[in-house]
């Protein structure tokens, strides 16, 4: 195998699994990461390293009474990263709303009982799910990782993937408490703006638990790769996204799951973009200003947010 079939190799697992959890999934963050109880309550939310450029894109749609903004984020960040922006600041001000892929993302009462019904099933573990070549992978891997395969060996394939898939992001240098929901959202707070979802967090686990045990599988083996050239491909997406290439985010992360997943790839994007698209339009009909922020995978692709409302005779305009 040359190097660069092993790197397009590796980018393409990974854009099923460690993408997805970055740019695609808000729950790897509140299902595998915990925050501080007062992680959202804090009163000023940390200063913000300001981007070099026009920073992370931004789109707005509009009519004679609404406006609401649409930006993508990232669940999980370098510290260092530069993505502060005056003009998504003065979005941001402007809002008298703030709308996420949940509303609290962090209520561990309610992440309980769905990883308990959605993501364990000691009657099928994994051990009897891979072969015993691949279950000894996957504990090599855990315990590189602070785990151990008898440890993930209750769960179902979605969530022991999602544990490997966050864990070594984390262990890359990607912090939680830098990810821009979480300070978005400390921004909310701090100024009074009401805080929405456009999902509950059991529909947005549903969508990736309802996944086919072989789609699981699947996402189980790929997040076993290496991750040397896994924070390669993370540190390059961070970078588009913050440069506001949305073209880079497209082919770093949608086209790879596109191609390479097809059905994690319309659970997780598709599926959610269509029913976002609708929120947008209802929220169109009524008045006022709104700011939302979803992953920035969901704003890339020619089936993101944008492109679906386009299709419906919507104007979005990129500021």
């Amino acid at each position: 195998m040359t190097l660069a079939h092993h790197l397009k190799t590796s980018a393409a697992r990974l854009g099923r699994t460690a993408a997805g959890a970055a740019l695609g999934l808000g729950l790897t963050v509140t299902l595998l990461v915990s925050a501080p109880a007062d992680a959202f309550a804090q009163t000023a939310a940390p200063a913000i390293p300001v981007a070099q450029g026009e920073g992370p894109a931004l789109w707005v749609v509009s009519d004679a009474d609404s406006t609401i903004y649409l930006y993508g984020t990232f669940h999980l960040l370098r510290p260092t990263t530069a993505w502060g922006s005056a003009k998504v600041d003065r979005a941001f001000d402007s809002a008298s709303e703030v709308w996420f892929e949940v509303e609290n993302p962090d209520d561990q009462s309610a992440i309980g009982p769905i990883v308990q019904q959605l993501g364990i099933s000691p009657d099928r573990p994994l051990s009897s799910l891979l072969t015993s070549e691949e279950f000894a992978t996957l504990d090599t891997a855990a315990k590189a990782l602070g785990s151990s395969g008898a440890q993930l060996d209750p769960l179902r394939p979605w969530l022991a993937s999602l544990q490997l898939a966050v864990a070594g992001i984390v262990k890359a240098g990607f912090d939680p408490q830098a990810g821009v929901d979480r300070i978005l959202i400390a921004r909310a707070n701090a100024a009074g703006k009401p805080v929405k979802g456009l999902e509950t967090l059991a529909e947005q686990v549903g969508f990736i638990a309802n996944l086919s045990e072989e789609a699981q599988l699947d996402m189980l083996r790929s997040s076993l790769e290496d991750f040397s050239e896994a924070e390669i491909l993370l540190n390059q997406m961070s970078d588009a996204w913050a440069t506001g290439d949305v073209e880079g985010v497209n082919r770093l992360v949608i086209a790879e799951t596109r191609s390479e997943a097809p059905e994690l790839y319309d659970a997780i994007f598709v599926r959610r973009n269509r029913n976002w698209a609708d929120q947008i339009q209802t929220m169109l009909a009524g008045s006022g200003t709104v700011f939302i922020a979803v992953g920035a995978g969901h704003l890339a692709g020619d089936e993101s947010v944008q492109a679906i409302l386009e299709d419906r005779g919507v104007t979005v305009t990129r500021q």
